[in-house]
């Protein structure tokens, strides 16, 4: 079993002035005290305990202390102090909370001083989702957390591990890509060719669709009208319930999409590149509300995150023209119904067949034909994006408002 790690930054949207003054006092706070102790050269957690502990800091804050300036004199030898350090809280003070129904998902309690938090709308890179949806899960553990500011811009950066298994030596050419079609009639398909090039053994998760589809439209439906009738607080939790009941149901296909891929000798598990997906969307304004969010991003990061724990590869392709393709002739054809592809090519023997299928193949093939990257930061930049529209959970102690900001990957 193999430990993997990563940092994960999340950028936290542009906070409103009571947030502003809050962070920047617990900034200054920690500041003083880290040098205090520094000044007063502990050489133990006990010790910097006695320096800390009348600081107006939360205890996560305190106890990152007592463990980090010792570790500055014994460890590091450090002379004195240069710049200006990120406030540092141990793993049990952070929390990140996930509202998939809102244009900006996640959210993050930062501790200020004894039993007051702030909760900040935060960004992360649409490249780390998986990891978020990992420590969401509780498929990965939260280690320390670190806060700055940067540029006018706050930033949190959070530590996170999981456990995988060690990948098997196999050259790309070996590996057997399945294809990983996601939709609306279909929640999930996948499909893989066997050693003949048929395709072969596909699994269709249609009734999980229909479930999700009927829960999101009982969430739009139910909570507008709680919300005409003044009800926000019901609304809220009411369609908190619908999303955790849509999140299982994506946390069991996701895992069984997995299941299907460990069956299948030597596999890479094929999806279609978010990008050019959210690109090429363009079906009027009501379609193209549906689609966005419709969960394309959370189920990519799902699959990720999963396959990653069994030692298996994901790729990704252009989905240019996978469902309007037909697999055994490349004709561009049609479908005359949502679960129906037609090939226009006479001479081609399909004539018809099930859409989802046709287009998990064609999604394998990109692989094969050697379209398949990963998506990956230039430089390797792991930086957080602007954000979109929200409405955020509220600080433990403020008056009830709401925020709006505006910005970019808006899901």
């Amino acid at each position: 079993m193999t430990t993997l790690t990563k940092t994960l930054e999340l950028k936290l949207v542009e906070p409103n002035a009571h947030k502003r003054r809050k962070l920047r006092e617990t900034r200054e706070a920690y500041q003083q005290a880290l040098h205090d102790a520094f000044d007063a050269g502990c050489t133990t957690q006990t010790e910097a305990n006695d320096v800390v502990v009348n600081y107006k800091l939360s205890g996560y804050a305190k106890n990152a202390l007592k463990k980090y300036v010792p570790q500055l004199t014994t460890t590091y030898n450090a002379g004195e102090l240069h710049d200006a350090h990120p406030v540092r809280f141990t793993n049990e003070g952070l929390r990140l909370d996930h509202k998939p129904e809102n244009a900006i998902e996640w959210y993050v309690k930062i501790p200020h001083h004894e039993d007051y938090h702030l909760w900040m709308p935060a960004q992360p890179n649409p490249e780390q989702r998986d990891w978020l949806e990992a420590l969401n899960a509780g498929d990965a553990t939260m280690g320390e957390s670190r806060l700055f500011e940067r540029d006018g811009t706050w930033y949190l950066h959070v530590t996170a591990t999981r456990d995988a298994e060690g990948g098997s030596e196999v050259s790309d050419e070996e590996r057997t890509p399945i294809g990983v079609d996601i939709g609306e009639a279909s929640l999930v398909t996948v499909c893989h060719r066997d050693d003949h090039g048929c395709p072969t053994a596909p699994e269709l998760w249609a009734d999980e669709g229909k479930t999700v589809r009927r829960l999101r439209k009982t969430y739009f439906t139910a909570t507008r009208r709680l919300q005409t009738r003044g009800s926000e607080r019901i609304a809220e939790s009411f369609g908190d319930d619908l999303w955790n009941q849509i999140d299982d149901v994506f946390h069991r296909v996701t895992r069984e999409v997995v299941d299907y891929a460990e069956s299948v000798k030597n596999p890479v598990l094929v999806l279609e590149d978010l990008t050019y997906i959210r690109e090429s969307m363009d079906y009027g304004e009501y379609m193209n509300r549906r689609l966005h969010g419709w969960g394309f991003a959370k189920l990519h990061a799902q699959i990720r995150y999963k396959a990653v724990e069994k030692g298996i590869p994901v790729k990704t392709v252009n989905p240019r023209n996978t469902s309007k393709e037909c697999h055994a002739c490349g004709e561009v054809g049609y479908r005359p119904q949502q679960a129906t592809f037609k090939c226009t090519n006479d001479a081609c023997w399909m004539g018809e067949y099930q859409a989802d299928v046709n287009g998990a193949v064609n999604i394998a093939d990109r692989y094969l034909s050697g379209e398949s990257r990963f998506r990956e930061h230039e430089n390797d930049d792991d930086s957080a994006e602007d954000g979109g529209r929200l409405t955020a959970p509220q600080d433990s102690q403020a008056d009830a408002t709401k925020q709006e900001t505006l910005g970019t990957y808006a899901s």
